[in-house]
């Protein structure tokens, strides 16, 4: 019992629902390990009861929660402006209670003390009106106790698409064109942006996250598992496209020469003879190039703008350049490194920074050329006339070796990793090796980490896909070395998360999109509607789950989300219909039932969605051939009131291969193949953008094609 009571005080389950009328005991050695990566000791009875004791007396005293979360309606809005209501750790303060606030823009804001005590709902009284952003506030009582808490002020909701806009989603790595250097890059970027939305009218394009990868022998090619999700990957770089590489001249010219050949023969390898886009041979050819452009000296407004984004950085960049260097000389596992340099902020850190000083600059004017190039794709996109405009992908975290987990050591849980508690679809569970945050470390720091990461990311986004949006309301943490059905539930402040969420999108001016798949917590979906996060429906998992089990009308679709047919975890459309990912799983060993009742079950799914698109008119009777009936599943997301229609770019060309198969790694080549024809043919932007397949289906998406 106390053991339960202490971990409920720090949001850690002690018994998780797998399903409805279920209930699972969570292991009490698992609580244990949990509240001790939380920094709570509870090995013993006697640490329980004293840890407990601790917990109680500090919540009792407690006169404010580390954060305060205030909503409010902005002064550019255009809803009628109400006073912001007096949130309910402030309003259950004690009478005689006086309240000041410091704002981030250096104003103190002071009001009369809590006296009065209403008689209707106390959160209902108003005060005084803030500016949004994330501030200060000091509460010191009557009785002589003072406490201090970081008040975040926040619009009610994060901005909005239009009601009706459609874009493409693509991996950007499998995206070539003819001047890739064996993969896509923010050139191709901003020239399927400006394609798109000039002839095409889309809204959007939605990319995989561009986060730093730990570079490694080979390097993980996952976008999911970074090294950092707040610097993006110099891989991505247009090397032609640094302005200082056209005045390279001499020796050089002949280098960059020859490295532009080699580049050349690593994208007819990956076009024209079956090989697997290889990052690593990529960065080394970039790598070498980059060197050489360097080489030439910044103009004097180039300089500046340099120095501006280092200033603007700060210490995180610092941080992350320094990982970069320090993953040159020793390896890309800091808990490898001497012991002095596993601390960013150690003597020995910084006497390494200082020796490895030009490596450092080097990684950083890395960052700043990649910020630069995701800047001229965002233009493109706003340009081109997009309403929305590039949509960025945030993964749940990242690799426990990384550069972000070295520079934040202290925001991590040593010993522990994010993954999923056994369901229908994964009887074992799953262990993603990833560290989670600590739920306490952020709050006692205002959040300071995951507004940085947000910040950045928003810079030059018109949206944010947010991977397993779950995670801001809880994670399910596993203990290093256990099984993943052994793990359990660890809360997070879900009204912080959210209000630190839709402010930086709100100064961003940019739309959110969470992915929301699998099980979901009750109420999870509804606090995410009210803040207007946008969700993410796929066409295979609408059907109407609590009564027919058959395809779910498509008026009876949600509006705020991504409509999609598929994503780059499941099959493609073409494969859908052929049944050649049934096969390709079992050549993998994959199928967790007979071959034949796999084929029979997914045989009778395709059949049941043809009929439906049948009987809606959408399908000709007689069935149509396989690019009719991928137009049709295409044709029944716009009869959907989904906001946002969202095309698998390889579903434009018939495309069977998937981008990942989940439960695989060395298996299948997840996240190496260039985007390709039915034949299985690699396909060039240039290429696809020709393509009389890729039009017909992306005329259905017009305005003038609804009916």
């Amino acid at each position: 019992m106390g053991l339960a009571r202490l971990a409920a005080l720090h949001g850690v389950a002690t018994v998780h629902s797998p399903g409805p009328d279920v209930s699972v005991p969570v292991p009490d050695e698992t609580v244990v390990a949990v509240l001790a990566a939380l920094g709570v000791d509870a090995s013993t009875d006697d640490a329980v009861r004293s840890a407990l004791a601790e917990a109680e007396s500090a919540a009792e005293s407690r006169l404010l929660p580390p954060t305060v979360v205030v909503w409010t309606t902005p002064a550019e809005s255009d809803a009628a402006a109400a006073p912001p209501a007096l949130p309910r750790a402030l309003a259950d303060l004690p009478p005689g209670t006086v309240l000041s606030v410091e704002t981030e823009q250096g104003d103190t804001v002071e009001w009369p003390s809590l006296d009065a005590r209403p008689t209707h709902a106390p959160e209902s009284r108003s005060w005084p009106e803030l500016p949004l952003g994330v501030h200060r506030i000091v509460a010191v009582a009557a009785d002589g106790r003072t406490a201090g808490a970081v008040l975040v002020v926040a619009p009610r909701e994060v901005p909005q698409p239009p009601p009706r806009t459609h874009g493409f989603l693509v991996q950007l790595y499998s995206l070539l064109s003819t001047r890739s250097w064996g993969m896509g890059d923010l050139g191709d970027l901003a020239e399927v942006a400006t394609w798109s939305g000039r002839e095409l009218g889309a809204g959007f394009v939605q990319i995989n996250p561009l986060h730093a990868a730990v570079p490694g022998d080979p390097t993980d090619p996952s976008p999911y598992r970074p090294s950092s999700r707040r610097f993006p990957d110099p891989v991505h770089l247009r090397v032609e496209a640094v302005p200082e590489y056209a005045y390279v001249t001499g020796p050089g010219t002949a280098q960059l020469d020859g490295l532009l050949e080699r580049a050349a023969a690593l994208r007819a390898a990956v076009l024209e003879k079956d090989a697997l886009i290889d990052r690593d041979a990529v960065w080394q050819l970039k790598r070498e190039a980059l060197g050489i452009v360097r080489e030439i000296p910044l103009g004097p407004g180039r300089r500046a703008a340099y120095h501006h984004f280092l200033a603007e950085q700060g210490q995180a960049l610092q941080d992350h350049a320094t990982w970069c260097a320090l993953a040159e000389v020793y390896g890309s596992e800091w808990h490898d490194w001497p012991r002095g340099l596993r601390d960013p902020r150690s003597a020995e850190t910084s006497r390494a920074r200082h020796e490895l000083t030009d490596r450092v600059d080097f990684h950083r004017w890395l960052a700043w050329l990649t910020d630069e190039q995701l800047a001229a794709a965002d233009r493109a996109a706003r340009d081109a006339g997009m309403a929305v405009g590039i949509v960025h992908d945030l993964a749940v975290g990242v690799h426990p070796g990384g550069a972000d987990a070295w520079a934040q050591r202290d925001a991590f849980a040593e010993g522990m990793s994010v993954g999923a508690p056994p369901d229908a679809f994964n009887a074992h569970g799953q262990d993603w090796g990833l560290p989670p945050w600590r739920p306490d470390v952020l709050a006692a720091s205002g959040y300071a980490p995951y507004r940085g990461l947000l910040r950045g990311l928003l810079t030059h986004a018109g949206a944010l896909r947010i991977d397993h949006v779950m995670g801001l309301f809880r994670l399910w943490w596993v203990p290093a070395g256990a099984d993943p059905t052994r793990g359990t539930y660890v809360r997070y402040d879900a009204e912080a998360m959210l209000a630190v969420l839709v402010l930086e999108a709100h100064r961003a001016g940019a739309v959110v999109i969470g992915e929301d798949l699998g099980t979901v917590e009750p109420g999870v979906r509804e606090a995410l509607h009210r803040r207007g996060v946008l969700g993410t429906s796929v066409l295979w998992f609408e059907r109407d789950w609590q009564g027919t089990g058959r395809p779910l009308a498509p008026e009876s679709w949600r509006e705020d989300c991504v409509a999609t047919a598929t994503t780059h975890d499941l099959p493609s459309t073409a494969a859908r219909l052929t049944g050649e990912h049934v096969e390709l799983r079992h050549r993998l060993g994959l199928l967790g039932r007979p071959l034949e009742q796999e084929r029979r079950e997914e045989s009778a799914e395709v059949a049941d969605w043809l009929a439906t698109l049948t009987r809606l008119g959408l399908l000709p009777p007689d069935g149509g051939d396989e690019e009719e009936r991928i137009r049709a599943f295409h044709r029944f997301l716009v009869r959907t009131p989904a906001r946002m229609i969202g095309v698998w770019l390889p579903d434009a060309v018939g495309d069977r291969r998937p981008q990942n198969l989940p439960g695989t790694w060395d298996q299948y080549p997840n996240w190496r193949l260039p985007v390709a024809d039915a034949r299985g043919r690699p396909m060039t932007l240039e290429e696809l953008a020709a393509s009389p397949r890729l039009h017909g289906l992306m005329a259905v998406l017009r305005p003038s094609a609804v009916s």
